[in-house]
């Protein structure tokens, strides 16, 4: 079995290829940083002798990137049993004060990026009629918050792809998962400040993933909503 996975070296991508690895998958990850990639590709390898890695180092903004990793999959045989829509960035700010171009930048890397490299790989998934695909969107997909703007946008996009892929590929016997994550402790929460205590883990996130990715073909999970303990913040 393969597990397909953007935004693999760091955070929530992370901790999910570490679940799937931990079970036997092979992994075929990509991020924009090849250095940290490599870096993740290499420590899971090591820890997990049953999972081969395999890594791409690309920019998921760049929809000539997105077909070149898409094309690298197809050239090495893999099925997307599991196919991970991870990939995204933030950029803080509000509609009339953020920085020029945020839209653009966010549309690429939180919309586009899964758009591209699914409409790439459905084809040979709609031949084999299998297939789960997960579109990690936020809690910023179904409610607006201050400093959100164009990053709240793309998620409701993203959001609005996930739900309309998911009647598509009904037919095709073809899964679809849309995930709401709240604040996991990753990276990008390390300098708040905040007690790491008031986080989910992404370790949390991976584990609910992996674990309706397991379900038998007559049983699907369309929405994953999670949540810190004490709420958003």
């Amino acid at each position: 079995m393969n597990c397909i996975i953007t935004g693999a070296s760091r955070g929530l991508g992370k901790a999910m290829a570490e679940r799937f690895a931990a079970a036997g998958y092979d992994l075929y990850l990509t991020s924009r940083d090849g250095a940290k990639l490599a870096a993740a590709a290499a420590e899971l390898s090591a820890r997990y002798s049953a999972s081969t890695v395999h890594s791409y180092p690309a920019d998921m903004g760049e929809k000539s990137q997105v077909e070149a990793f898409a094309h690298w999959i197809a050239e090495s045989g893999a099925s997307a049993d599991v196919l991970i829509n991870n990939a995204g960035q933030f950029i803080p700010g509000s509609v009339h004060d953020e920085p020029e171009g945020a839209l653009e930048t966010l549309m690429a890397v939180n919309l586009y990026s899964a758009y591209h490299l699914t409409r790439r790989l459905l084809p040979a998934m709609i031949a084999r009629r299998s297939g789960h695909i997960f579109n990690i969107c936020s809690v910023a997909s179904i409610k607006a918050y201050p400093n959100g703007g164009a990053y709240s946008i793309t998620k409701h996009a993203l959001a609005g792809f996930s739900a309309n892929l998911r009647e598509e590929m009904k037919p095709y016997g073809i899964k679809v998962t849309t995930v709401y994550p709240g604040a996991a402790y990753t990276d990008s929460w390390a300098a708040s400040g905040i007690d790491p205590q008031r986080f989910m883990t992404a370790a949390d996130v991976a584990e609910m993933v992996f674990s309706a990715s397991r379900l038998s073909p007559q049983a699907t999970v369309e929405e994953i909503l999670m949540r810190p303990q004490l709420g958003d913040l």
